[in-house]
């Protein structure tokens, strides 16, 4: 049941990728109400990938725009509600809690962040400066404007390999360079590299540079055994080695690791009774939609819990359905 003020809520998610969903999911069909932030643009990270083939019941694999559009249908169908704002500030030292947003300003009895992780940076000369100029984090965001081109993809994990793979779709050549001497990316992966003819890999090697006048037009390579230094003409860089947690909004609040991730214990509780953490934002070794939309569910049922023991009403649980 809707409140009476719309700006006070039982929960209040901040982020839309999968873990976030998931939570909104979960928050609704215990009668909670949810409100969803969700932030630049609905489905996070996911939503930029071109097909996840790892997520239970698609065994044809699926799109991520296909795929969070739908957990997105499923929230809503279930009472939540999809704001699409961005929070700006967050007040989680009294209760409820404050969320600011550029447009609005509302409290919560529990709050889930799920703000997930952006994707790191090289940190190398030039990178800033052309980032929309042929340097890019996002394969199926900006593979359609490397028709028939050159592009060089660094990274050596499974969104490397698997946004190399999808831009052989428009690129004439691409180039992976990994700085050690094997991919990490799963077996499947390496197999379908190695078995795309658009596809070279360049081993040991680190982008020191990245070249160009208007456009990019090539970066300095230094190869890490030899130390040789050499020049790899290309039209595009996609950069794929990691991700950075957002958490720029929480730091001061909460507890926070070394790396910048929120610390959650095993039921996604944070340092502050009352607001939980599900998703990349936490998660620092399993970064994927099935981890995200797990942590995203159990962090809507703790939501739940302390709702209830707020409300001095006894706390339903979830029973097993088929």
């Amino acid at each position: 049941m809707r409140q009476q003020d719309p700006n006070r809520r039982d929960v209040i998610i901040i982020g839309s990728g999968p873990a976030g969903l998931a939570a909104a999911i979960y928050a609704g069909r215990a009668g909670l109400d949810t409100l969803i932030l969700t932030g630049m643009f609905i489905g996070g990270q996911a939503a930029t990938t071109d097909r996840i083939e790892n997520y239970p019941g698609f065994p044809k694999g699926i799109s991520g725009n296909e795929l969070t559009d739908l957990m997105l249908k499923q929230a809503e169908r279930f009472g939540a509600q999809v704001v699409n704002d961005q929070v700006t500030e967050v007040d989680l030292l009294t209760h409820p809690f404050g969320v600011k947003t550029a447009s609005a300003q509302y409290e919560s009895k529990a709050l889930i962040i799920a703000t997930g992780a952006s994707p790191r940076k090289l940190g190398v000369p030039g990178e800033e400066e052309f980032i929309g100029r042929g340097v890019s984090f996002c394969a199926t965001c900006d593979g359609f404007f490397y028709q028939d081109k050159t592009v060089i993809v660094v990274g050596g994990g499974n969104s490397a390999v698997e946004e190399a793979l999808f831009l052989t779709k428009f690129a004439s050549k691409v180039y992976i360079v990994h700085r050690r001497d094997r991919l990490r990316a799963d077996d499947i992966l390496q197999k379908r590299v190695g078995g795309n003819e658009r596809i070279e890999l360049v081993w040991d090697s680190t982008v020191t540079q990245i070249l160009g006048d208007a456009q990019v037009s090539g970066v300095h390579l230094k190869n890490l055994k030899t130390g040789q230094v050499s020049t790899l003409t290309a039209d595009g860089i996609f950069v794929y080695i990691g991700n950075v947690a957002n958490t720029q909004l929480f730091a001061g609040q909460i507890e926070l690791d070394e790396q910048g991730y929120v610390i959650t214990d095993a039921r996604q509780r944070t340092s502050i009774n009352g607001v939980f953490a599900a998703g990349d934002v936490q998660e620092r070794i399993l970064q994927q939609v099935v981890t995200a939309c797990s942590t995203g569910a159990r962090a809507s049922v703790e939501a739940e819990k302390f709702i209830a023991e707020l409300e001095d009403r006894a706390y339903p649980g979830f029973s097993i359905e088929y």
